[in-house]
Parts: structure tokens; C-alpha cells; sequence
């Protein structure tokens, strides 16, 4: 039977940037993983999402092109085979790569499913039906999540999607109805409402990305609208019912109960953690309501065994699950480390983007700060009006009394680029002066943040005073 330093169950952005990481520190590594590498980021998430908005950005660029000086003779068409294949290309390229880094770092891959049989014992079911037992000194699971099926009458319709399925169509609908206004619901509305679709949102909260500043919501809300999206706030769908090929959905609203003829329904409601046929209760896993409890390190409360991602029912973003890979990994190898989650930056990919980081002004005033608040529009931002891009703003969170960076929050183009700037500064505690002493070159989108550091104090340069 193999024995390894370390095995990972799960091939998404947890498990093999922590069995990479693990191979840097010379231990011997071996992955599980029963359906692609990458998991669902690389395969049927965020890449082969960002890959079709991105399609659908040119091509709304390029029916405003005469706004730029440019003139197109004949009709400027979307293509969606030609997107599905251009994001296929994309998808394939990156989850290649991943396969030649494990490859290089001597990772052993075994193309199948594990489970743990004990601590140190795994069991691995191969695509072929073989099985395997192979022993490790330390465990990391990393099985990521799934789409929440909602358990009501007609969800499981055959036109009734989740993100995985609404990613895989083969043409594009007349009309969708998307469940769900957060991240998932926004990025699709975009989306299809860009290339022509007549969109639907229905969200049981009182507004667009509602675990978001306040004033995102608003401003997305405002940016659907132009691309002539309906939203129903603080309303929920009930039934769907097939009638021929059309999807009739019930959904209760403030004013009554709607019904919608659509052709496709997205169901973008939240993700839940694989933690399923792992062996986790012959071994007394602690779980928690979502997922794996784990520690600061990434330790379960069974020594040796680790847990990162979305498994953990945490965060459900690719980037804190490669973070937590690395920590998890350096503990594995004797290399005591931990997370922090105060720099964690969330991205909204609809146009204009949206990034996040740190505390809202609301959640700042309800830990008891002393707030002040910076905003700047990108309308007076010169590189911002070169591109064509007036939407959006950039507001700084503030404590009053030394200026201490709570967070940063932005729309507008390139927001996702940007809010690396806030993110570093909640890491060093940085504060409003140090924000307004760095230079920031001319011209660029980054301006728009130092002069929310100066609005914060009612100095900014490059708007009028009120």
C-alpha cells in the first residue's frame, strides 16, 4: 500500500494549489479527484463565466463603437456557438496547465473519488470502478460544493437551470427567468440581458447583491434596468409548471401572486458543501449547519485532517479557497500558520463591475466605529472617460478618529483590478494619509481611490465642493 506526507481529496483551486504548495515544502503529495481538475471555477464557474461576459462586453462595445469614432457597416450580430467555443478554449488551456504543474511538482494524481476509510487511510474509486488504498500522514478535504436545489413544485423541470446548465446552452433563450439576485443572478442577468435576452430577476431581499454595501445594490440595480432587466424585490417563486415549450412560474410579490411565461428558469439561490460519502462521521468530523468546522490553521477536530474551500461552508470564493490550500498544506508540513479573513475581497463580474473589501459603512456603524465616508465618481475620473466607462464610484469606509482604512467598495470598470489596493491596505492597517501620500499615476482608474481618501476629509481636488 503508497504511503504519502500528504493527500488531497479534490482537484479544484483548494485542493491543488494546497497539494502544490505541499510539494514546494518536499513533501510527498498525492490528489484525488473524480471529475476535472480545476474543479468547478476552471470547468463551469468563474472562468467559463468571465470568458462569455467578456464576449458579451465586446459586443456591446461594439454597437456603441460609433461613440468612439468608429463606424461598422452591416449588422453586429452575437455569435453564442462561437462564445460556447471561444470559453471551451479558455477552460480546457487553463485546467491543461493545472494538470502540467501537479505533473511537474511530482503530485500523484489518482482519477477518482476518495474517501476516508480512517485518518490516515484513504479509499479511492476510480473512474473504472477500480479501488485503491493508499495511507498518509496527513489528510486535506477539498471537495468543494454544489447548486442548492430549491424543494419546491417544478424545480426539476427540464428548462429549470442551474449555473453549470444555464452555461451549457446550446442557443439562447427569448426569455429567462433567473431565482436569485446575489452574485451568481447578477453576473447571468448581465449577461444574457447584453446579448438580447429579455431577463427576469426575482430576489427575496429588498435589492440586487444584497450582502453588499447598499449603494452596490442601488447601482447595479440602475445598470440592469438600462439593459431592460425586470427585478421583483422581496418576492419569491413559488411553482413552475410546463405547459408546451413555455415555463409558467408563480411568484409571490408585494403586490400578489405574478405568474411568468418564460422559456428558461436560472435557479442561483447558493451553493452546499459536498461533504457526503467521506467517511466524516465514522471519524466524528465535527460539521456545521454548511459545511466542515475547521480552526484557524484549517484543522479539523480530528488531528491530521484538514479541510478547505467550499467544503468548509464559508466563503465560496476561489481565491480564499487557494489561500486556505496554502495554509492548510504549510500546517500539514510542520509550518504553523493562519488565515486572515479581513482582507478577503469579493468580485461581482455584471458591467459595471463591483469589488468589495473590508466592512460596509453599515456594518462599520454597528460595530460601534465612528465613520466617515469618501466617495468619488468615475465620471470624474480622465481615464474612465477615455474608455468610455462614467459609470460607477469609489467609496472609502473610514474610522473617524485615526483614519484607519474598514473598507473599500467600488463599481465601475476594472473594480476587481482595483480593490487590491484596499485589500492591501486593511492588511498593514493602513489609514486615510497613507492612501493620499502614495502617488498615484495619471491616468488611471486608481486616482478615483485616492480621491475618495480625500473626499473622506472633504478634500478632494478634483470635485466641487458642496
Amino acid at each position: 500500500m503508497d504511503t504519502f506526507d500528504l493527500f488531497v481529496i479534490g482537484g479544484g483551486p483548494g485542493g491543488y494549489v494546497a497539494a502544490l504548495r505541499a510539494a514546494q515544502l518536499g513533501a510527498r503529495v498525492a490528489l484525488a479527484e473524480e471529475k476535472y481538475l480545476g474543479g468547478v471555477c476552471l470547468n463551469v464557474g468563474c472562468i467559463p463565466t468571465k470568458a462569455l461576459l467578456r464576449s458579451a462586453e465586446v459586443y456591446e462595445t461594439i454597437q456603441n463603437a460609433k461613440d468612439f469614432g468608429v463606424k461598422i457597416s452591416g449588422d453586429v450580430l452575437p455569435d453564442w456557438s462561437a462564445m460556447q467555443k471561444r470559453k471551451e478554449q479558455i477552460a480546457g488551456r487553463l485546467t491543461k496547465g493545472v494538470g502540467s504543474l501537479l505533473k511537474r511538482a511530482d503530485v500523484i494524481l489518482f482519477d477518482g473519488r476518495g474517501r476516508l476509510l480512517d485518518a490516515h487511510t484513504v479509499e479511492v474509486t476510480g473512474s473504472d470502478g477500480r479501488v485503491q488504498q493508499v495511507q498518509a500522514n496527513k489528510v486535506i478535504l477539498a471537495t468543494g460544493s454544489r447548486p442548492v436545489q430549491l424543494p419546491l413544485p417544478g424545480f426539476d423541470l427540464p428548462g429549470v437551470l442551474d449555473s453549470t446548465g444555464a452555461l451549457e446552452l446550446d442557443v439562447l433563450p427569448a426569455r429567462m427567468l433567473i431565482v436569485g439576485g446575489g452574485v451568481i443572478g447578477a453576473e447571468f442577468a448581465t449577461l444574457f440581458a447584453t446579448l438580447g435576452v429579455q431577463v427576469t430577476v426575482i430576489e427575496m431581499l429588498d435589492r440586487m447583491l444584497p450582502m453588499m454595501d447598499a449603494e452596490i445594490g442601488q447601482e447595479i440595480e440602475r445598470s440592469l434596468k438600462r439593459r431592460k432587466v425586470k427585478m421583483y424585490f422581496n418576492s419569491k417563486a413559488t411553482n413552475i409548471m410546463q405547459q408546451d415549450d413555455v415555463l409558467r412560474v408563480t411568484v409571490e410579490t408585494p403586490e400578489g401572486n405574478q405568474e411568468f411565461a418564460v422559456d428558461k428558469v436560472l435557479v442561483s439561490v447558493g451553493r452546499r458543501a459536498n461533504t457526503e460519502n467521506l467517511g466524516l462521521e465514522a471519524l466524528g468530523v465535527r460539521l456545521k449547519r454548511n459545511g466542515i468546522e475547521v480552526n484557524e490553521h484549517m484543522e479539523t477536530n480530528v488531528p491530521g485532517l484538514y479541510a478547505v474551500g467550499d467544503v468548509t461552508g464559508a466563503w465560496w470564493l476561489a481565491h480564499v479557497s487557494m489561500k486556505e490550500g496554502v495554509v492548510a498544506a504549510e500546517n500539514a508540513c510542520g509550518r504553523p500558520t493562519r488565515i486572515d479573513y479581513k482582507t478577503v475581497p469579493a468580485c461581482v463580474f455584471t458591467h459595471p463591475e463591483v469589488a468589495s473589501v473590508g466592512l460596509t459603512e453599515a456594518q462599520a456603524a454597528e460595530r460601534g466605529y465612528q465613520v466617515q465616508v469618501g466617495r468619488f465618481p468615475m465620471m470624474a475620473n480622465g481615464k474612465a472617460l477615455t474608455y468610455g466607462e462614467r459609470d460607477g464610484w469609489v467609496k472609502v469606509v473610514a474610522e473617524a478618529r485615526y483614519g484607519e482604512i474598514l473598507g473599500l467598495h467600488i463599481v465601475g470598470a476594472h473594480a476587481s483590478d482595483l480593490i487590491l489596493e484596499g485589500a492591501l491596505a486593511l492588511g498593514m492597517e493602513a489609514t486615510l494619509d497613507e492612501i493620499e501620500a502614495t502617488i498615484h499615476a495619471h491616468p488611471t482608474l486608481g486616482e478615483a481611490i485616492a480621491e475618495a481618501a480625500l473626499a473622506a476629509r472633504g478634500a478632494a481636488l478634483h470635485l466641487t465642493r458642496p
